[in-house]
């Protein structure tokens, strides 16, 4: 049944959020990366954001201080007005009406009510010309006939709050203070609302008296300044940017040009030098990196000569016993050959000569290929090999001395056939080594020996039940020479340098030879390659840590923690 149209439109919105998700992950790692790798980026940031913080915390103080300021002076002088205007209106509740002339012909003569003179002369034009800007509501509650008002305000446009406030003060008996405060308020010939103080009193009659003082020309000027304070505060900000940014190429500038030429001098190029400028403290780093550069070149220079003497010593030894061992070979034959008509002590001499004779070849071989490794002439003869077939020939060559230890294989190989580039002379070489070191530290217990393959690599791995190793060691076991107790006799009369040949052959074909070890667990020696020569491996088909003793240390509680593996290094292992 094809699929609902819903059920399309979700797919293809998770698909959509999928990507937006991965582009925003990218996006993210991008800045991530950009941050980190930019010392300028993380000054000029850093500057930016304390900036912006100063500007900000100085511009709110200083726009709430002018606010502040322009709000009270205003409050001051309204109160001022309102305390006049009320003194003006109480003398005027308290005259007697004024008869003034017959106000037309044969008009009756009319009172004129003297709190309409009052109002009107508060409000009306001055000697001046100049009409105060504020509106004024005298109420009577009990009698709204006598109540006057000013330009368009109403009864209603008393703030319920202030009324409310003068409510509570005259039922204290507190008719004597006045009450303030500013209100957006909307009168009803308006159609915006406007930003108004309104100061409100009770004065005797049981009237009230309220003024309106616009406050239109006050927030005008503090929206202004509120504008400049913020144009002001981002110039300065970009300001400091900007001097950040230049100061910081100022340093960082003649670091990033160290930066490169360090890494110049670490790829090999010991005539990286550093250009000098003026006396001050980066000229004396620049100075002071020349030096170093300097020194350094000839310190190299000097351990190349005496590396490449030693090297040539170890050759040109290594072959010139070559004639001198010959003929004592020829010598020690005879005389082992003819052992059998010696007397007892003559004939075990002859055997020692031979058996001290054979390891004697084995460490001029060993040395004169651990000299091609270090004069960098070691090549591989790859060829397309069943890695199978290489461990079978090796496990063969190993069978006899396994036999006087009492030692016993067990081979677990896969069924299917484990094809890789290798040179077999080297990787059967490795091979041997690691069977030879398992029989003689395996304490005639049982080696087992697996071969792993996956897509791109192929393992064998080497296991015995021996003495196992100490932490740490899992390292030194590839030094040359190295023994785990230097007390305990060689009993198959290894030269010292196989682990560290294997090692050097492993490398060389881009692999891993890696250990693992514990007292009284035994130790297992790891040999992972590349199926294709070239090719960088990125893991291994079989664990370092053996299968059954990580099982039994997860089943106890205890993790193995196995650190990622460097090319041709061991791993480390910790409890």
């Amino acid at each position: 049944m094809p699929p609902s149209k819903s059920r399309i439109r979700r797919r293809t919105l998770r698909q959509i959020l999928g990507g937006v998700r991965r582009r925003a992950r990218r996006a993210a790692g991008m800045v991530r990366r950009t941050w980190r790798r930019s010392l300028q980026l993380q000054v000029i940031t850093s500057t930016l954001v304390i900036s912006v913080t100063v500007v900000a915390v100085l511009g709110v103080f200083l726009v709430q201080e002018i606010n502040t300021s322009v709000v009270n002076g205003r409050k001051l002088s309204a109160a001022n007005e309102a305390t006049a205007d009320r003194v003006a209106i109480m003398a005027a509740l308290n005259a007697e009406p004024i008869e003034p002339a017959k106000q037309g012909e044969g008009g009756p003569p009319a009172a004129e009510d003297p709190l309409d003179t009052a109002v009107n002369s508060i409000i009306g034009t001055g000697e001046n010309g100049w009409r105060k800007r504020y509106q004024l509501l005298v109420l009577n509650p009990t009698k709204p006939g006598q109540s006057r008002a000013t330009g368009s305000v109403l009864p209603s446009d008393i703030p319920e709050d202030l009324r409310g406030r003068l409510q509570i003060k005259r039922d204290r008996h507190s008719l004597n203070d006045p009450l303030q405060g500013v209100y957006r308020i909307t009168f009803a010939a308006g159609s915006e609302p406007q930003l108004t103080l309104v100061v409100g009193a009770f004065i005797e009659d049981g009237y009230e008296i309220y003024h309106f003082f616009p406050l239109t020309d006050e927030e005008s000027l503090l929206s202004v300044v509120s504008q400049v304070v913020l144009v002001v505060g981002i110039g300065l900000v970009l300001l400091l940017g900007a001097i950040a940014s230049l100061v910081t190429r100022q340093v960082v500038t003649p670091v990033r040009l160290a930066r490169q030429a360090a890494e110049r001098l670490a790829s090999g190029r010991l005539d990286e030098r550093l250009k000098v400028r003026g006396e001050d403290d980066l000229a004396r780093l620049a100075t002071s990196f020349n030096e170093m550069a300097a020194n350094l070149a000839l310190k190299i220079h000097q351990l190349e000569e005496l590396s490449q003497v030693q090297r040539q010593f170890v050759s040109d030894v290594s072959h010139e016993l070559r004639t001198p061992l010959t003929t004592v070979r020829m010598a020690a034959d005879l005389l082992y050959d003819a052992r059998d008509d010696f007397e007892p002590m003559a004939a075990r001499s002859a055997e020692l000569m031979q058996a001290q004779l054979e390891r004697f070849e084995s460490m001029l071989a060993d040395l004169l290929e651990i000299s091609r490794y270090d004069a960098g002439a070691a090549t591989l003869d790859l060829d397309p090999t069943d890695l199978r077939d290489v461990v079978l020939r090796a496990v063969a060559d190993s069978e006899a001395l396994a036999e006087r230890h009492g030692t016993r294989f067990e081979l677990r190989l896969p069924s299917e056939p484990c094809m890789a580039e290798i040179d077999s002379r080297r990787v059967e070489r490795i091979l041997r080594n690691l069977l030879f070191n398992a029989i003689e530290h395996g304490e005639g217990r049982e080696i087992v020996v697996t071969v792993g393959v996956d897509r791109d690599s192929a393992a064998v791995a080497v296991r015995d039940h021996g003495v196992g190793l100490k932490p740490g060691e899992e390292q030194m076991v590839f030094d040359r020479f190295w023994r785990a107790d230097p007390s305990r006799a060689r009993t198959i009369g290894g030269t010292g340098l196989g682990l560290a040949i294997s090692r050097e052959d492993a490398m060389l074909h881009g692999g891993w030879l890696q250990a693992w070890g514990a007292p009284g667990e035994g130790s297992q020696f790891r040999l992972t390659l590349p199926r294709t020569a070239g090719a960088e491996l990125k893991g291994s088909p079989l664990s370092l840590v053996p299968p059954e003793v990580e099982m039994r240390r997860t089943w106890r509680g205890h993790i193995t923690p196995v650190l990622s593996p460097v090319a041709g290094e061991g791993v480390f292992h910790a409890e």
